[in-house]
């Protein structure tokens, strides 16, 4: 049995889908924190059958809007003192701001590499955003 201690002030991000803990803990740059952070993937849950789990011992600004658009289900918990003061859930961020970046070669992000990747939720039932500039489609 795999145990994994209880924090004292940090942020636990749960009921991440099975095996994306690590694009997570990539997307939010988790490896240039100085301080312990543990990747747990395949735990036992009983909602979701396995689950990953990401702890870290740090108050941190968590980008809710990469969480809301990798997986909305994801529920992320703020620990103080060693018990959850709050417990943030996620929905599909209607904005994106260099989260992801535009494919379309004819698209001014392409050619100007200072201009923000700015997408938009169009769809909200297929997950479907799109390019602010040029209306191109991202699932």
């Amino acid at each position: 049995m795999l145990s994994i201690d209880s924090i004292e002030k940090g942020v636990v991000i749960d009921h991440i889908k099975a095996g994306k803990a690590m694009q997570i803990y990539s997307y939010l740059n988790l490896d240039v924190l100085d301080c312990s952070v543990a990747v747990i993937k395949n735990a036992k849950s009983a909602k979701l059958g396995k689950k990953d789990i990401i702890k870290i011992e740090d108050r941190i600004d968590v980008d809710l809007n990469i969480l809301g658009y990798m997986d909305p289900n994801i529920t992320v918990n703020v620990i103080e003192g060693g018990m959850i003061t709050s417990k943030l859930k996620l929905t599909l961020p209607d904005r994106l701001v260099n989260v992801i970046k535009c494919k379309n070669p004819r698209c001014v992000t392409s050619i100007e590499q200072e201009i923000a990747h700015v997408f938009k939720l169009s769809d909200k039932q297929q997950k479907v955003y799109r390019c602010v500039y040029c209306e191109q489609e991202q699932k």
